[in-house]
């Protein structure tokens, strides 16, 4: 017998901008930003305060193996699916309060209101905080610890000096050896929801309340290697130069004249180290990590293709030789067409604008769409800030979309989710 849907239930907004508050002292800096780098003593601290405010709302407070963080509200009926909410409680360095946190917060305040409403749902909810989602150590590790997509190089000294990961893993109680048993079986999920800031501005200018995310691009990661010769910057002559960093610079301008061909792509250069790194000496080396996004994965192999052509053209035309090593695939994630209409019909319901769009930066949601039935919802960042201290989204967004997560997961979980 389907259960009557409470669709006046609300979340409690004071005490959920209260937990946003309290949240954001922690790794706060100087200039209201926030640090807490995945595995630092910031990091620890927000898991310790995460898990008093599960257990003081009665929830059940459960981790895994790479160290996910989770509070559940437990179904009383047999062999009850799991519906996960989720997002992350790590920043990047000097980042903002609201990116990963609102999303963390807004799921723990929704279970709240459902233990507090006494509905008995036919699914465990559970809210979870994932393991860098940042990548300061390790992008997406808990998430793929959870989908079982966690490589062993990943964590290993195979490929890689990761000493420092491990010892960071160790310290707060993560046996790398162990990792591989936070895998879970998706037949025990019923889905996978995620709020998030939207990180762009694409909400902010059109005035929508909420963004529904259709699909979350894919990404892949190059290290690009050009190597010379290190002479005399002052004698050696023109035409026996065989400067690196001229290769790379060239490299990286015409990489980004590539996006005439790629209206929904983007190319990006943000790391780029020479040696041996003397103002006058001509570089022998030049070794840059550059990425290319896409929401097809075919158009992104073809990115890829023409990034590999082009390095070969350029260490040609300055007499270099260049070797490039795809560190990372990450293929587009489609996001559940049912859930998607289900956030809909929430919206119209609660009178929210609304549309669907296309995630260009990477969340949870990328990793769990691949194993079980997923939507990602947006609120809007004013101006499409991120990832600074300026980043901000009006109170009563962030409320709306709390409520928005709130009437999905009651919809779900009593529709048959």
């Amino acid at each position: 017998m389907m259960l009557a849907l409470p669709t006046q239930l609300t979340i409690n907004a004071a005490r959920f901008q209260h937990d946003l508050d309290e949240l954001a002292q922690i790794g706060e800096t100087m200039d209201g930003g926030i640090s807490r780098l995945a595995l630092s003593n910031e990091d620890l601290e927000a898991r310790a305060w995460f898990a008093g405010r599960v257990e003081e709302a009665g929830l059940l407070v459960r981790d895994d193996e790479t160290g996910n963080l989770s509070g559940v509200l437990l179904s009383d009926t047999p062999g009850a699916k799991t519906l996960l909410i989720g997002s992350h409680l790590d920043s990047v360095p000097n980042g903002g309060r609201y990116d990963g946190s609102v999303g963390v917060l807004a799921g723990l305040e929704c279970l709240r209101r459902l233990k507090e409403s006494g509905l008995r749902l036919p699914v465990h909810v559970e809210v979870i905080n994932f393991t860098d989602q940042e990548g300061n150590w390790q992008s997406f590790f808990g998430s793929m610890g959870l989908t079982g997509t966690l490589q062993e190089l990943q964590v290993s000294d195979l490929r890689q000096d990761n000493a420092a990961f491990r010892a960071a893993l160790f310290r707060a109680g993560i046996h790398p050896n162990e990792v591989h048993l936070a895998r879970r079986d998706p037949a025990t999920l019923a889905g996978y929801l995620e709020l998030h800031i939207e990180q762009g501005d694409r909400l902010d200018r059109s005035g929508s309340d909420i963004g529904i995310v259709t699909r979350i691009v894919g990404r892949t990661t190059l290290r690009v290697t050009f190597s010379g010769e290190s002479t005399h910057a002052a004698t050696t002559r023109r035409d026996q130069r065989r400067d690196a960093l001229h290769g790379a610079a060239n490299f990286i301008s015409r990489m980004y004249a590539l996006l005439d061909d790629y209206p929904e792509g983007i190319f990006n250069c943000g790391d780029l180290r020479v040696r041996p790194g003397a103002f006058n000496v001509i570089p022998s080396e030049a070794v840059l990590r550059v990425e290319c996004r896409h929401p097809q994965d075919s158009t992104l192999a073809e990115m890829e293709q023409r990034l590999n052509a082009l390095a070969e053209d350029c260490a040609c035309q300055h007499g270099l030789s260049v070797r490039t090593l795809a560190v990372m695939r990450r293929p587009a994630a489609v996001m559940a067409e049912p859930l998607l209409q289900t956030v809909e019909a929430v919206c119209q319901h609660n009178g929210c604008r609304y549309e669907r769009l296309i995630s260009v930066a990477g969340h949870d949601a990328q990793v769990m769409g691949a194993f079980t039935p997923s939507a990602l919802i947006f609120i809007p960042s004013r101006q499409g800030i991120a990832h600074t201290p300026r980043e901000f989204t009006e109170w009563q967004q962030i409320e709306n979309g709390a409520n928005v997560l709130l009437q999905t997961i009651l919809r779900l979980a009593l529709e048959g989710a």
